[in-house]
């Protein structure tokens, strides 16, 4: 992998050129490289150079043919489309451009794929992400930083890659099985772009956070032990700064490419039967910000060029897993294309989308096989950002009077509409992100409502999402800046007072969740029930839920988990007749938090929000 990323950085950053006097000059060849044996055989190549659009071009083999040379408004670009046969040799193919000014001969590289198992595996709901934001997580190279300020919530603060590697073992320890790193692609904007979602170059790792090689390194350090990647992509926006900005390869490759026109932000008109055109147009054309010009997806050079570069990542780096940004926000169409395009070369690969909405139907309407789109969107999986707003209600809200629309009651009616999703199980689920407030408002003075929520995000159905800085119990809200629900990891820093990577400094309260969390993820991993069984759950009888998931292994033994939360602040005293058909009176169970063993009564008295995982299947202790 060293030898093939360093000829790749080298292709992307000095291509061979054998040039003739005066004769075009080629700046670069988006993508730097591609593979032999890919199922789609044809190949879009961006070439950038002073006047270059109306140059002729030819190349040396017979098992690579031209077939379209797009040449559009900038003379600056031209786009030629080849065909690569199936059997196409490796090695280097020679593409000689000329014009009166004469000619230059480019040497591209066609490589063999790497077909290692343990590339572009996918990830589901047998998988936990671990949600890093690079700049605020780690430093590991403080010579990549540049100009940073810690003290500025919306500067830099020097994370980067390799701060990501060094603390692997915690991450693993930890009992996640992948990472989401947020995106680490170039952003040379001139503030504000520590986050990474202002792109201005999708073939090159930000400097500040390391380097194409670095990236490489992280997903072949994760797969070693046994994590999975998930790499952040943009397709809606890019960066004001992007080279495409200055010089738009064709009029029509940003949207309102007369300046800033924003979102209106209501994602509700694409689905809205009766929205108007002006407002759907100013929906998913507008820009995001003014420093994020919106890509227009309908142009069909700049999608090619947008999917080849997520197929040129999961090729040349081994990724998983790609979260893509503000979803609902480029063309659907254009997108669900897309989604059939990486299946076709990845089929075990996974996609997750952003789609921010505060209701269940809307979610639906974005996943594959819809039930409710009018065409399928081909999205596997979206994000669940309603119970992201009804857990903090259902367990952060004091409760006055216990009612159906209240209390844990929530979470039992958000899940009573999954009959929307087609898969209700690929949903991935979450209590807060690098985009939300963090799901404690403020340091808590005991876990019982916190463990609950954990718990829950851990055995209900879907594919749970943990921020970091969870299990140290982070903790605020956005107070006028994102930079407060994206504060640095302690100890990833030098000078740094409390190191949560050791244990250092961290409050008795922080140790105890740092341990509840990873027995309860190390737990999860060995239990099929609660990632891949049925689930069947009783309306929660005031303040008691209770829900149990069962899976069929196949061997023929059955794994079985039921959990019970009392969601009140006060002991509750129940009847255990109605929960008979999953708890029969008489049962002896192993709760898996406390490792007692619980013997199912007719009357039962659960203390204030107390959280039990009952496990049939357990070994009983001898007497």
């Amino acid at each position: 992998m060293h030898r093939l990323s360093t000829r790749i950085i080298s292709a992307i950053l000095l291509l061979t050129a054998t040039t003739a006097f005066a004769a075009p000059k080629i700046d670069r060849i988006d993508p730097p490289c591609w593979w032999t044996g890919m199922a789609n055989d044809t190949l879009q190549l961006m070439v950038t150079g002073r006047d270059i659009r109306d140059c002729d071009v030819k190349i040396d083999r017979s098992d690579v043919k031209i077939t379209e040379i797009g040449r559009l408004d900038s003379k600056n670009y031209m786009f030629v489309t080849l065909v690569i046969d199936r059997a196409a040799s490796v090695g280097d193919i020679a593409l000689t451009f000329s014009d009166k000014r004469g000619e230059t001969t480019m040497k591209y590289p066609l490589l063999a794929r790497n077909k290692s198992d343990n590339r572009a595996q996918g990830f589901d709901a047998s998988d936990v992400l671990y949600l890093i934001m690079p700049d605020r997580f780690a430093d590991g190279n403080p010579k990549n930083n540049g100009k940073f300020d810690r003290n500025d919530p919306d500067a830099r603060h020097g994370g980067d890659i390799q701060g990501i590697i060094d603390h692997l073992d915690y991450i693993s320890k930890l009992g996640v099985t992948a990472v989401w790193v947020n995106p680490v692609l170039e952003n040379d904007m001139p503030k504000l772009s520590y986050h990474g979602y202002s792109t201005t170059d999708y073939y090159r790792i930000d400097r500040r956070f390391g380097t194409n090689e670095d990236w490489c390194r992280l997903i072949n350090e994760c797969h070693r032990r046994g994590l999975k990647v998930v790499m952040d992509m943009i397709f809606n926006h890019c960066g004001s700064n992007h080279p495409w900005v200055k010089d738009m390869p064709s009029a029509d490759w940003i949207n309102f490419p007369e300046g800033d026109v924003q979102t209106n932000f209501r994602l509700s008109t694409v689905y809205d039967p009766y929205a108007s055109d002006f407002d759907l147009s100013h929906s998913v054309n507008g820009w995001f910000v003014p420093t994020m010009p919106d890509l227009n997806q309908r142009n069909p050079y700049l999608m090619r060029y947008l999917t080849q570069n997520s197929i040129w990542w999961i090729e040349y780096s081994g990724i998983d897993g790609i979260r893509m940004d503000t979803y609902p926000y480029a063309d659907r169409q254009c997108m669900a294309d897309w989604c059939v395009a990486v299946a076709k070369e990845y089929p075990r690969f996974n996609i997750v989308g952003e789609c921010w909405y505060a209701n269940e139907g809307a979610e639906a309407y974005w996943q594959r096989m819809s039930l409710v789109a009018e065409s399928d969107p081909c999205l596997p999986t979206v994000m669940d950002f309603v119970l992201s707003l009804q857990a903090r209600d259902a367990f952060l809200k004091p409760i006055k009077k216990y009612d159906q629309f209240s209390g844990l009651n929530l979470l039992y009616n958000h899940l009573a509409l999954d009959f929307l999703f087609p898969e209700p199980n690929r949903i991935l689920t979450f209590l807060d992100n690098h985009d939300t407030d963090r799901f404690l408002p403020s340091m808590p003075d005991n876990l019982d409502q916190w463990k609950q929520a954990q718990t829950f995000l851990l055995t209900s159905r879907g594919i749970p999402q943990i921020y970091y800085g969870t299990e140290i119990l982070m903790n605020g809200g956005r107070e006028g800046s994102d930079g407060y629900v994206r504060r640095d990891f302690p100890g990833g820093f030098k000078g740094d007072k409390i190191n949560a990577f050791t244990g250092d400094g961290l409050t008795p309260i922080q140790k105890e969740a740092m341990d509840f969390l990873a027995r309860l993820l190390n737990w999860r991993k060995e239990n099929p029930a609660v990632s891949r069984g049925t689930l069947k759950h009783f309306m929660p009888e005031n303040g008691l839920y209770v829900y149990t998931r069962q899976y069929n292994r196949p061997d023929g033994m059955t794994n079985t988990v039921h959990v019970v939360m009392n969601g009140t602040d006060a002991p509750l005293t129940v009847e255990m007749d109605r929960y008979k058909e999953s708890l029969p009176i008489g049962k002896r169970l192993h709760d898996a938090l406390s490792d007692d063993f619980v013997t199912i009564s007719r009357k039962m008295t659960f203390p204030s929000r107390a959280t039990m995982i009952l496990e049939d299947n357990y070994p009983t202790p001898k007497q």
